[in-house]
């Protein structure tokens, strides 16, 4: 049984909160984009909220020209703000991370925290499923619930391990033991969990670059004939972009499932007048926009955590701080100074160093889950123990109240 809030007539789309990450529906027509667009909330300033649309493309509304896509997301929205309000004393390890612990943050990065917290004896004897996860409204600061921490941990989580050895703040010692075992997280596990996610993001920039290239190439087509029907452009797309299938007609299927993909999200910036290809070929003849060069926020990322696992797995210093052989060319690529087709370049050279270290690792082969057991029992029974002899604090006296169960009809 999970926390149900019961009836939503009484909830008004435009009031509740919108944390980063929620889709949205625009309520309003805004830069040649009709209203009814979706996109996912970016950033929150007062009552002016930015969203990014399915193009990544971004726009400022005001909170009243927005709603969330879908009742289960204001029911969502409700849950994570009341969860923030009542569990947030409960926070007992506290970092900061992402750019400013890397080493690459400038004047304009974000201050982003991350951390642990543990439940109150009451949250985890009932009924209702417990918060595993703490996010604050703004997406800035972000808290998991310890157990699931310590698995994170153990998998070798990136954000986790992270956390862990960006100088971490223990709020309260019940926190503690966690930290002082974080050395017994490091193994040859942060070759999968950091080199494989790392190589996974590389496929798909290199993905996301030859949609753009074929993009323009799409444009230019039309633009020279623009009486070309989708099937002959399927043709001739499959021999140029060279596309991979088990058979030619393969080949063209993927080549016309692209040009699908193309004509709706041309639909979806605002570029085209209906998402067919008509309205493609109409639009073709006149200023229709290419793509930029791609360059995804997470594509600096991408080369720290190749950095971070060669460096880690050769049996280095487990500082986050990227190196500073390499922090210039960090820079380069957050500032977009660095063409992405250098970025994969340079993770493709960096490919077999992350192979040779796995190879001559010293890390163990697993973390110590034994001792991790024992600091996730250590810290519950703690929290127990400050409840049951009604301590001051967030875990005894001042422990807020769990919910109350109750069935998704009330």
């Amino acid at each position: 049984m999970t926390l149900r809030l019961g009836a939503f007539a009484d909830i008004d789309p435009a009031t509740v909160p919108l944390p980063i990450g929620t889709e949205v529906t625009t309520l309003v027509d805004r830069d040649n984009r009709t209203q009814g667009a979706y996109a996912r909330v970016t950033k929150l300033d007062g009552e002016r909220v930015e969203v990014a649309f399915l193009d990544d493309s971004r726009a400022t509304y005001l909170r009243v020209e927005v709603a969330p896509r879908k009742l289960g997301i204001v029911r969502y929205a409700q849950r994570r703000a009341a969860a923030w309000d009542e569990l947030h004393p409960c926070v007992a390890i506290d970092t900061v991370v992402g750019s400013r612990a890397w080493g690459v943050a400038n004047e304009s990065s974000d201050e982003d925290h991350r951390g642990v917290f543990v439940l109150p004896l009451p949250w985890v004897t009932g009924l209702v499923d417990a918060p595993l996860d703490l996010i604050s409204a703004d997406g800035s600061q972000q808290y998991w619930e310890i157990g699931k921490a310590i698995r994170q941990a153990l998998r070798a989580d990136p954000n986790t391990l992270e956390m862990l050895f960006a100088q971490p703040r223990v709020i309260d010692p019940i926190g503690a033991p966690f930290v002082a075992m974080r050395a017994g997280f490091l193994s040859q596990e942060i070759y999968g969990s950091f080199g494989r996610y790392a190589l996974s993001q590389l496929d798909r920039l290199e993905h996301n670059q030859r949609l753009a290239d074929h993009r323009a190439t799409v444009i230019g087509w039309l633009q020279e004939n623009p009486s070309l029907g989708i099937d002959e452009t399927a043709e001739r797309l499959a021999d140029a972009a060279h596309v991979e299938a088990p058979t030619r007609r393969d080949a063209v299927l993927r080549a016309r499932d692209y040009l699908k993909q193309l004509y709706r999200s041309m639909y979806d910036q605002g570029h085209i007048a209906a998402a067919d290809w008509v309205s493609l070929r109409v639009a073709a003849k006149h200023d229709l926009p290419v793509p930029r060069d791609l360059r995804p926020k997470n594509a600096y990322n991408l080369i720290r955590l190749l950095d971070l696992a060669i460096r880690w797995l050769s049996g280095e210093p487990p500082e986050v701080r990227s190196s500073e052989a390499l922090r210039p060319m960090l820079l380069a690529i957050k500032g977009g100074e660095l063409a992405m087709t250098e970025v994969m370049e340079l993770a493709n050279e960096m490919t077999p160093k992350l192979e040779a270290a796995r190879a001559k690792s010293p890390l163990p082969k697993r973390p110590d889950v034994a001792t991790a057991d024992r600091v996730l029992r250590e810290a519950r029974a703690e929290s127990a123990r400050r409840w049951c002899s009604i301590q001051q604090g967030p875990w005894g006296e001042q422990a807020p109240e769990p919910p109350e169960a109750r069935y998704d009809d009330e």
